[in-house]
């Protein structure tokens, strides 16, 4: 299932230009205990691996270069760790060696994955820029306007080489990707084949039902036309009734599908309507601009109608929210309340199926309800042009 718990994040617009910069605060204490981790990094790994090599002659030098590769990739973690928390970089971790491997096998993964190698260039290469950086440090945390202005663009900058040499190589992430979008769009078929079913069953239980009741109304008061005026009539009024019916089904279907309010005035309007009818109170604030694509849009839509809908019979809340807002290049739509929590995503639920609808356009919907609440569902749905 493509969700995952994350932080409930309050609406934000991209900022200078897109890049969102680490603070001011996290980037000077990154800088300044950067340097004795690097310095202790360099010490351990660059001469544990150059004593390795340098004694495999006499095959004591194997072991040592291996713990060596060892201390770079623990080191490394340790790295990926501390920038992902002071710069938001967000590099996964590489996987775990498997125990049942053996140790043999293990090291031989060691030595020959690339992330080992790239982890031992990183510790060599932070040494010298360390040192420039605790400098930089240091005069930022006495300079105030380069503690606001350059040290957090210097970490921005020094986060994206660390996601350079750190994160996974590129092979692995596009292999990552193409195994996500084929998951994405095996879900969103499934989606799609139980969206289908649903508007064959609503037409064959509803407005089909409605017509066939028409028909037959029509055709006994065409037989009773001559003999039985006021038979007649009452056989027209039924079938009158049953096609207002079917109309009304007919097009609160239609509005199923794709409401006319959305395709016309756009997501702020349609969403104001959602609320409008929600029996919970419902704050909504929409700031989209410029429009996004009609899928995006729909599902957004349909998510949050689906959202609200279960806050109403299920949460107990007094009160709900609805914020859907630019971030980078997608488009975020959360929906939070008030109400006992506890909700979870259970294959074949409602929150699994709003998670299906996005990930037919590669989103991700994301679900945080603790017990005794708040509730918030947020959809983080991709936005390109």
């Amino acid at each position: 299932m493509n969700t995952r718990p994350a932080e409930q994040n309050s609406p934000a617009q991209p900022r200078n230009g897109g890049k969102d910069y680490p603070s001011s605060f996290r980037t000077l204490a990154y800088f300044l205990l950067g340097f004795p981790l690097s310095l202790v990094s360099f010490i351990l790994v660059v001469v544990l691996i150059i004593v390795g090599v340098a004694t495999t002659v006499v095959w004591v030098g194997i072991p040592i270069f291996v713990f060596g590769i060892s201390v770079a990739r623990w080191l490394g973690n340790v790295q990926r760790n501390w920038a992902n928390f002071a710069l938001g970089t967000n590099i996964p971790l590489p996987p775990r060696l498997r125990a049942d491997d053996g140790l043999l096998r293990q090291w031989r993964t060691l030595t020959t994955d690339s992330r080992t190698w790239r982890d031992i260039g990183y510790h060599a290469l932070m040494l010298p820029l360390s040192i420039i950086e605790f400098a930089l440090g240091l005069v930022g945390a006495i300079l105030l306007p380069l503690a606001i202005w350059v040290i957090p663009r210097l970490g921005w900058l020094h986060g994206q080489l660390a996601k350079a040499m750190l994160g996974p190589p590129a092979a692995a992430q596009l292999a990552a990707k193409a195994d996500r979008l084929q998951a994405s769009r095996a879900r969103g078929v499934d989606a799609a084949e139980a969206e289908r079913r649903r508007i064959e069953r609503d037409l064959h239980d509803g407005a089909q039902q409605r017509l066939v009741s028409l028909a037959i109304s029509l055709g006994r008061a065409k037989a009773k036309l001559e003999g039985d005026p006021n038979a007649v009539r009452e056989l027209i009024d039924e079938a009158h009734t049953d096609a207002k019916l079917a109309v009304a089904e007919l097009r609160d279907l239609a509005r199923g599908i794709y409401p006319a309010v959305l395709g016309d005035r756009g997501l702020d309007a349609a969403l104001s309507s959602l609320a409008a009818k929600s029996p919970v109170p419902v704050e909504v604030t929409v700031d989209v601009e410029p429009r996004p694509p009609a899928a995006v849009e729909s599902t957004a839509y349909f998510i949050v109608g689906e959202t609200l809908t279960n806050v109403a019979k299920h949460s107990g809340a007094t009160v709900a929210q609805i914020r859907v807002w630019r971030e980078d290049d997608k488009v975020v739509a959360e929906v939070s309340d008030n109400g006992k929590g506890g909700a979870e995503v259970r294959p074949g639920g409602g929150l699994a199926g709003l998670a299906d609808r996005a990930a037919t356009i590669d989103g991700v919907v994301t679900v945080v309800s603790p017990t005794a609440g708040p509730t918030v569902v947020r959809a983080d749905l991709p936005c390109t042009w």
